[in-house]
């Protein structure tokens, strides 16, 4: 007896019902050694087969990653606990993990799982520079008013970092100037800033020959790498559990150091890092020839990534397009709320874009691709609503009246007579809206919305030109593709007569 087809549905759907296998969210900061402990955990979590890992990297600060956890957009991520005690807590003092462990309860979260070294905040100076003026300690710095500083921005802003530490030192500078992490090291090399924050395990000090400053008054606390993740994770997910408790005290301060180093100044990739890491000191090391742009560019997370970004630029394209129209019209037939309308979505644009997404991490409780979505349909409004609104009022008055003479109604002559005529000017703000979008995508990656912006933030952490290039070549051929659409569209769709 032949079976039916229809006796297979169930099995197709059981991934809609929810049988599939559920995934575990990996965080991690901007910054290399993030991303790499980032990978590790992600790939630990993959090996422990009850659940598939997706690793969220490069999420901003510290805030945005707390954010994150608490809203269950994240279930784990690396983090230290000085900034734990610090920055999460607002604790006016360093803890023992137990102490942080047991105060994060309140949160619903959990610290846990020491990887086994300390990764401290220091300040640091080129060898011959410090040097030359005697400075071996950041007591020393008082005696130099004219140093010229260059700081991480969140360094800049952290209640353990700048603020803190000018005060403890009573250092004699204004706001530093706020450098990109990763960034700050070529800064220095190039003589222009004189001292940067580091971190201990960084790579590039033994490369730039950089003097780390003592702590003489021992300002900075511990800064133990470890595990925070949603208290729920252990019960949730146990055998991943059991293999992420497998890390504990398993990187030492050289291993960091060295996995930083292969990712600073070999460009290996994040996730052969972690590989090469976790498959031990007896595995055969991969090829380490440094990264190329072809090989970047077409790297396997390619079509992920295209994926991503053409999914953030056309939905909120389209549904600027369907709150922008209508706007248009009211602007163009209220004058009462014309002068409203045009100045809000002016005001919109002004904006700036990580701003407004850590207003809507906050308003909706959550990171990802919803918030980067609202941000683009914010920023879309704008060339829609007022080229809508210009177009509907170039329309001559003399045919307005001349459909009104044949008694048409308000919405025939809207539809038949002025949108066709001011079609033209409707799309040119349209096809401007798509092309901004996807330049202003890619700083969804800020908020583990994925796109091309996730290179160029991977390649920011790592001064990775190649890697740089891999996000910003394609999104500027995105960008040129979506213009050559529009071009045909405007030919196919618009009368010859109101084309000439």
């Amino acid at each position: 007896m032949t079976r039916s087809p229809l006796r297979l549905l169930p099995l197709l759907l059981l991934p809609v019902l929810g049988l599939a296998q559920p995934t575990v969210n990996v965080g991690s900061k901007r910054f290399t050694e993030s991303y790499i402990l980032g990978e590790i955990i992600t790939r630990t979590i993959d090996r422990a087969g009850e659940a598939r890992a997706a690793h969220q990297q490069g999420l901003g600060n510290t805030a945005i990653l707390f954010a994150a956890l608490r809203s269950g957009a994240i279930l784990v991520y690396p983090e230290y606990t000085g900034t734990i005690a610090f920055e999460l807590l607002n604790l006016k003092r360093g803890a023992a993990l137990d102490e942080l462990d047991r105060l994060l309860a309140a949160h619903g979260l959990a610290a846990g799982v020491p990887l086994g070294f300390n990764n401290t905040y220091a300040l640091a100076m080129g060898e011959s520079r410090a040097a030359e003026l005697g400075i071996a300690s950041l007591s020393d710095l008082r005696a130099h008013p004219r140093l010229r500083l260059g700081l991480s921005q969140e360094f800049l802003n952290r209640r353990d970092g700048w603020p803190a530490l000018k005060s403890a030192y009573e250092l004699p500078y204004a706001t530093p100037r706020g450098l990109d992490h990763g960034l700050a090291y070529e800064a220095l090399a190039g003589e222009q800033v004189d001292v940067i924050d580091a971190y201990s395990t960084d790579a590039k000090i033994v490369r730039y020959r950089l003097r780390v400053l003592k702590d003489d008054r021992g300002f900075f606390p511990a800064y133990d790498a470890v595990l925070v993740y949603r208290r729920d994770l252990p019960q949730r997910f146990p055998q991943t559990w059991h293999a992420l408790q497998q890390l504990q005290g398993r990187i030492t301060p050289q291993q960091m150091t060295v996995m930083n180093a292969q990712a600073e100044l070999s460009a290996q990739p994040f996730s052969r890092i972690a590989d090469e890491y976790l498959a031990g000191p007896g595995a055969t090391p991969a090829e380490r020839d440094g990264r190329t742009f072809t090989g970047a560019l077409f790297g396997e997370d390619f079509w992920r990534l295209t994926g991503q970004h053409f999914l953030l630029v056309f939905v909120s394209l389209a549904l600027g397009v369907l709150a922008g129209v209508p706007l248009g019209i009211w602007a163009e037939r209220a004058p009462l709320v014309r002068h409203w309308i045009l100045g809000g979505v002016g005001v919109l644009q002004t904006i700036p874009a990580l701003a407004l997404l850590a207003f809507l991490i906050a308003a909706l409780d959550r990171i990802g691709t919803l918030p980067a979505v609202v941000a683009l349909i914010l920023y879309s409004l704008l060339p829609i609503v007022r080229n809508t609104y210009t177009g509907l009022a170039g329309v001559s008055p003399a045919l307005k009246q001349s459909a009104l003479a044949l008694g048409l109604s308000p919405v025939t002559r809207l539809m038949r007579i002025e949108l066709p005529l001011a079609a033209r000017t409707m799309l040119a703000g349209i096809k401007t809206s798509a092309v901004i979008n996807v330049g202003t995508a890619t700083i969804a990656a800020f908020i583990g919305a994925g796109g091309y912006g996730e290179r160029i933030v991977a390649g920011l952490a790592v001064n990775d030109h190649a890697l740089l290039l891999a996000g910003a070549v394609p999104a500027a051929a995105m960008a040129l593709a979506i213009q050559g659409l529009f071009d045909l569209l405007d030919r196919y769709l618009i009368s010859e007569g109101l084309r000439t």
